[in-house]
């Protein structure tokens, strides 16, 4: 090993040659604990017009663990060149991540030891030879952690591995780890909030699969409000259980099976002899987990929060994406705070969540009011009331029809341009208001329903028909149902993977229900394309975004008219005409309490004596008032494009705009820019690195290049947009080369290879001429082999090198 010169060896030999042989030695497993590339993020989703791409993210070296499920420290490398300590910054933002006491950093020649369980020095050097054996760092990270002896049995246990290769992610693992934790600790009320779309039941099956398997916990009941949730629980996550496992069913609690899975409606109702649940002891369960715990037995006086207190000796945990903390209604209050916390906003940095851009649709009638004549009479004869009819009361108190084709249109315009055969969400008032909705799209759609008779479905608690449709809408190999008009059914619980367009057309004030139905889009599905979506909001619904309770970024918002609907920010800017002028009919309705709470905002909430399976209560259209007119002039007016920028506040703001503002953050002058370009031995690794920043050359390509008609690398791209410099061409660039003679100081061979290489840059890029491939292509060939042109061209291949870097220099060198 001492004959070796580590200053030329990579990155990975340094791992491979010294650190790794080092971590053995203390002996670490191989197979069991240490781990190599461990990717702990996907690379947030960057959506600008119809384009989207993944910032690259970059894996922790190595990880090292107890066992599977308890990772105990991270190990970050560099190449020798760089000093010892060049990764711990980067190992300590690993290190967050997995909740990690320990960060070592190397170089091959030693570590630097980061080590919080240390109270006197965080960090220290040691040697190769001196690496911590795994007992003695878990021996440290249990004092740091305050584990008893009577704990580690249960903390110790694994989770499930499928054999598929499949594990927690790191927040999943964070979740279940310290659920089990506070359980083992003697804590018997775990709260537990993670966004939709973030792997709940998976974290939930785990957490019960490890207590399960460590005796902790023996009979055990998963309960939901439901019933998709509990089928989809049954038949996906929860199938190791196999055997052990039955589904409530008939008001009948069978003590044979240890896993129950239930709904409340399944175990209760509001006679005695309802009362499934009182058919076992009140110690009969050691563990109930309730899913969606923010409705149903949240509140003190729901009619299921007597399953709870019945089973009061069991430990309770409570999942939730949106935890209910009102005058009325508290998890915490039950629950206590959570355990541990994953946002929305988290999913989408990480790349596990999908982002969205809003499409905002502004309806005169909604802004401006509608009033009848005197004495006008509706389309039953009913004489309506005389009053200013405003946003808040169409399709709850006042039906126009040319208001619900009218949105109708823009959603079939929308889908014509974008996807058809896009699986879209249209949430509703009511049921009454998603079948006028859905009777309108399949008119608007004859092409698509003649096709199949399903493209449109109402899917709601009243309609067994939908309700039967709801797992082919769910499902991404089944092209039917794409458009499914909904009002409560859908608000949760359901897990549409491909959904791409959620269209709000439904009175939205409770912060928990915006969240829940904003999460149905926010799954990503690689297989299938499904990145980001869109959310068309006729209701003004997205208002919440501003919220400080929410905690997602809207990637784009645009208020426009339904014929005007583009996603390219170009199209867009020619309408930015009345940014400052305020909107008509702001001030009518707005009592955040009044008139959607008396018409039914919360209805299917709860529910708790109605169909198992439904998310609204029959007969709610008869609860109130209802006028329907027609013969009304309904049209959109127009406004202006929007950006949620990263301090979650509104910029009208193109690409060009994000791009200039992004790249002067790292580069105040052009002059610093150019320094790091002509320094980079490839220029790759810069533009890689603005790409992780969400600069997506294509697009800024597409719209620099549509102006000005020239094309341009990604040198002059940024000159242009941040700097304000004269583009060049690629072409003007080599030719300026040229005219300068520059090549005169080689070989006439080298003169050939070079002058080729310059060529290829002017039709393809500098990247091109960058690829170690690029002497097997056409015309080189002809010259040789790649090892006879660099040998009789420029002798050594770091001369070649050399001369590449050269090249580069002139290429880009500014006047």
């Amino acid at each position: 090993m001492a004959s070796i010169d580590k200053s030329k060896l990579t990155e990975t030999d340094i791992i491979t040659k010294f650190i790794l042989p080092a971590v053995k030695d203390a002996g670490w497993d191989d197979l069991t604990q240490i781990r190599q590339e461990v990717k702990l993020r996907d690379g947030k989703v960057v959506v600008r017009g119809k384009v989207a791409a993944r910032k690259k993210v970059k894996s922790a070296d190595i990880v090292l663990y107890h066992k599977p499920s308890m990772p105990l420290a991270v190990i970050e490398a560099k190449a020798n060149k760089h000093e010892m300590g060049k990764g711990m910054q980067q190992g300590l933002d690993y290190a967050k991540l997995l909740e990690v006491p320990f960060v070592f950093a190397s170089n091959g020649d030693g570590f630097i030891f980061h080590d919080k369980t240390n109270p006197t020095q965080l960090e220290t050097e040691i040697s190769l030879n001196d690496f911590p054996t795994p007992q003695k760092l878990w021996q440290k990270f249990c004092i740091w952690k305050g584990y008893t002896e009577q704990q580690l049995p249960i903390i110790t246990q694994d989770y499930h591995d499928d054999g598929s290769g499949k594990s927690p992610r790191y927040y999943q693992l964070q979740a279940i780890n310290k659920s089990v934790e506070a359980i083992s600790a003697g804590q018997d009320r775990v709260l537990l909030v993670m966004a939709t779309g973030t792997g709940k039941t998976y974290t939930a099956f785990q957490i019960i699969w490890r207590l399960w398997k460590a005796k902790n916990k023996k009979r055990i009941l998963f309960l939901a409000d439901r019933n998709v949730l509990v089928d989809q629980s049954k038949s996906n996550d929860f199938q190791p259980f196999g055997s052990a496992m039955t589904k409530v069913q008939k008001r009948t609690v069978d003590p044979s099976y240890e896993i129950h899975l239930a709904l409340y409606q399944a175990l209760t109702g509001p006679e005695e002899h309802q009362k499934a649940f009182k058919q076992v002891d009140p110690d009969f369960f050691d563990l109930i987990v309730i899913d969606e715990c923010h409705r149903g037995s949240a509140s003190e006086d729901s009619a299921w929060r007597e399953i709870l207190e019945y089973f009061s000796s069991a430990t309770q945990i409570g999942l939730t994406a949106t935890p209910k903390e009102t005058d009325d209604v508290s998890n915490a209050d039950y629950f206590g705070d959570p355990v541990y916390t994953y946002s929305l906003k988290e999913g989408i940095e990480d790349g596990f969540l999908a982002p969205y851009k809003v499409v905002r649709v502004d309806i005169d009638v909604d802004l401006q009011g509608w009033r009848p004549t005197k004495g006008q009479v509706d389309k039953h004869g009913e004489l309506i009331e005389d009053r200013i009819y405003n946003q808040k009361d169409f399709d709850r108190t006042m039906v126009i029809d040319e208001r619900t084709e009218l949105v109708a249109q823009t959603i079939t315009n929308y889908l014509k341009r974008t996807d058809p055969m896009a699986k879209t969400i249209v949430f509703c008032n009511d049921i009454n208001h998603a079948e006028r909705m859905r009777r309108a799209l399949v008119n608007l759609n004859k092409d698509q329903v003649d096709k199949s008779d399903k493209y449109v479905m109402k899917i709601t608690g009243d309609d067994e028909v939908g309700k039967a449709q709801l797992d082919n809408f769910i499902n991404p190999k089944k092209p039917y149902p794409v458009i499914a008009t909904t009002s409560e059914l859908m608000t949760t619980g359901v897990d549409a993977k491909t959904c791409k367009l959620v269209v709000l057309d439904q009175n939205i004030q409770s912060m928990t229900k915006f969240k829940q139905i904003i999460g149905r889009g926010t799954r990503i599905d690689d297989k299938y394309n499904k990145l980001w979506f869109t959310i068309l909001d006729f209701k003004k619904a997205t208002e919440l975004f501003a919220d400080e309770r929410f905690d997602g970024i809207p990637e784009k918002v645009i208020t426009t008219k339904p014929k005007d609907i583009n996603d390219e920010e170009s199209d867009l800017e020619d309408i930015l005409n009345n940014d400052d002028q305020p909107e008509d009919g702001e001030t009518s309705g707005d009592d955040p309490g009044g008139a959607s709470e008396q018409n039914g905002e919360e209805i299917g909430e709860e529910e708790p004596w109605g169909d198992t399976t439904d998310g609204e209560l029959p007969g709610e259209e008869n609860q109130v008032r209802k006028y329907h007119v027609n013969g009304v002039t309904v049209k959109a007016v127009a406004e202006r494009v929007q950006y949620y920028d990263t301090d979650g506040k509104l910029v009208t703001e193109s690409f060009k705009d994000y791009t200039r503002k992004t790249i002067a953050k790292q580069f105040a002058s052009l002059d610093e820019f150019t320094k790091k370009w002509n320094a980079a031995e490839r220029k790759q690794a810069i533009i890689d690195e603005l790409e992780r920043e969400g600069i997506i050359w294509e697009l800024l390509l597409q719209e620099v290049e549509q102006k000005i008609g020239k094309e341009l690398d990604p040198f002059d791209l940024i000159c242009h947009v941040v700097y304000d410099q004269p583009p060049l061409t690629r072409k003007e660039r080599a030719e300026n080369v040229k005219k300068r003679n520059y090549f005169t100081k080689y070989s006439e061979t080298a003169q050939s290879v070079l002058n080729t290489l310059l060529d290829k840059y002017a039709d393809e890029g500098v990247l091109e001429i960058e690829k170690k491939s690029v002497l097997k292509v056409e015309p080189f060939p002809q010259m040789g082999r790649p090892k006879e042109i660099v040998q009789k061209g420029f002798g050594k291949p770091a001369d070649y090198e050399k001369a590449i870097s050269e090249l580069e220099a002139e290429i880009y060198r500014i006047a």
